[in-house]
């Protein structure tokens, strides 16, 4: 396979404005980090990157970033794009070693068309597209392609179902972890004509309970007593 190799330099300054200078000269700013070294922060060839986030591996490309001081290899760990232009500002760069296992994320792609929704009418939808697993760096799965034709209606895909080589690949995330499903179509009855009618009528006032007799000084139900009556009583 091809090797791939990103051109890094030393980022001397921080902040916005000497970032939008870097972004302005084709480069994008850059954190290297991971392994014994410390970060390094870098400016790395904006072209170089983006096609590796649109290659086939996509961020789990492994390549080597090429300093003054030699070569290492890295994947993308993280990345920020302009969420209107689209272009890159930021990338997180991790050093490997391609003898110790690391954790990356594999995405979950399907392929057939699920019998609950040719023959039942139901509806497929995917859960999670991607799912966490570990391995060494040259055995990460460019994808996990998954057959879901036999799906019925109430059938769910789950992380358990990928079938993974288990001496060379641990999937992390929980097997019970539901990936895809078909389901029923959703459909809200529609309401009686009454019932219409009555949610659209004015509320009626709400009706006052009174509560149970009482026999008080001032006489019933709280209402005064006459004043002879008082005069009596006493």
């Amino acid at each position: 396979m091809e090797q791939i190799i990103v051109e890094a330099a030393p980022r001397e300054t921080r902040g916005k404005n000497a970032a939008r200078r870097v972004r302005t000269s084709g480069q994008v700013p850059a954190v290297l980090y991971g392994g014994k070294e410390g970060a390094q922060a870098l400016q790395v060839n904006t072209k170089q990157v983006s096609a590796i986030l649109r290659s086939a591996t996509g961020h789990n490309t492994i390549f080597k970033v090429k300093t003054q001081s030699g070569e290492q290899p890295a994947i993308v760990k993280d990345w920020q794009v302009d969420p209107v232009k689209g272009h890159l500002l930021h990338v997180d760069l991790l050093r490997i070693a391609m003898d110790v296992r690391m954790r990356v994320k594999v995405p979950v792609t399907v392929f057939g068309e699920p019998q609950g929704v040719k023959l039942q009418g139901g509806v497929f939808e995917m859960v999670i597209r991607e799912v966490e697993v570990e391995c060494l760096p040259s055995d990460i799965p460019t994808e996990f392609r998954m057959d879901i034709s036999g799906l019925m209606m109430g059938m769910q895909l789950r992380a358990s179902d990928i079938q993974v080589d288990p001496n060379k690949i641990r999937v992390l995330t929980d097997p019970a972890r539901v990936l895809a499903h078909v389901v029923a179509l959703r459909v809200e009855e529609e309401k009686p004509a009454e019932a219409v009618a009555a949610e659209g009528a004015t509320p009626a006032e709400p009706e006052v309970i009174k509560k149970g007799k009482k026999e008080t000084e001032e006489g019933e139900e709280g209402e005064a007593a006459p004043a002879g009556e008082k005069e009596k009583k006493k």
